[in-house]
């Protein structure tokens, strides 16, 4: 009796043991994943913080090569970083003031969403539109996936048409 007594209280302990370890290996899974999110949210920040400041190294610091811009983010034909960064430039030429504004952020794994405001003022020449002097403001949706600590995708939704409307452009029906 004594035998199966002790025999039972040493598997009882092992299976403590190993539940404990199976514990502490979710727990560490759990704490990788938390600090990946903060590490990607504090990426996604300062691309916002960058591009408010006209950082155009922007692109080639914090951008993989293989980079994917979709806008809006069901548009099958991306641009690449080269691409947006050419894109960015004549918006911030257009719009001098423009800033983003961080509204909300949500870390998943290695995606990031974030609800944004931007506002500016047309001083410039965009897309053949020439300054009307408007200041406008917009908002929107942009999805990072991220990977090696770079950008390699973004997808993202704005208020378009408000904003061209507050610029002084106006919606005609087809005839």
């Amino acid at each position: 009796m004594k035998k199966l007594t002790l025999i039972a209280s040493v598997l009882f302990f092992v299976l403590i043991g190993c539940q404990n370890n199976q514990t502490k290996e979710e727990l560490e899974k759990y704490r990788a994943q938390v600090v990946l999110e903060e590490q990607n949210e504090i990426l996604v920040k300062q691309v916002f913080d960058r591009l408010n400041q006209q950082d155009e190294t922007v692109y080639k610091e914090l951008c993989a090569a293989n980079y994917s811009w979709y806008f809006p983010a069901n548009n099958t034909e991306k641009l690449t970083r080269e691409e947006e960064a050419g894109f960015v430039k004549l918006v911030w030429s257009a719009f001098p003031d423009i800033q983003w504004k961080i509204e909300g952020m949500i870390a998943s794994g290695n995606t990031v969403m974030v609800r944004f405001t931007n506002t500016g003022t047309h001083e410039g020449e965009y897309q053949g539109l020439p300054p009307t002097g408007n200041k406008w403001e917009s908002g929107g949706v942009w999805i990072a996936r991220i990977q090696g600590g770079k950008l390699v995708e973004v997808r993202e939704e704005a208020d378009v048409l408000g904003w061209m409307q507050q610029l002084g452009m106006e919606l005609k029906m087809k005839e």
